[in-house]
């Protein structure tokens, strides 16, 4: 798990406790500042998680090129 899981996970997690606390106090910018946050995060987590992929796929790649005669 790299860094941009991590930390899009972390935002995640802030924003929704954001938007939450805003849509109980009718706070909207807090609500508004919330979500957005919230968008930011899955959107680093997915890019974390592709990375992971990409180099799970190269760590392979190389593994059946060293076991080749």
């Amino acid at each position: 798990m790299n860094s941009n899981r991590v930390n899009g996970k972390v935002d995640e997690v802030v924003g929704s406790i954001k938007r939450k606390a805003g849509q109980l106090g009718g706070n909207t910018p807090l609500q508004v500042r919330g979500m957005a946050q919230q968008v930011k995060g899955k959107a680093e987590s997915t890019l974390g998680k592709v990375q992971d992929r990409v180099r799970g796929a190269n760590q392979q790649t190389k593994v059946r090129q060293d076991t080749r005669p």
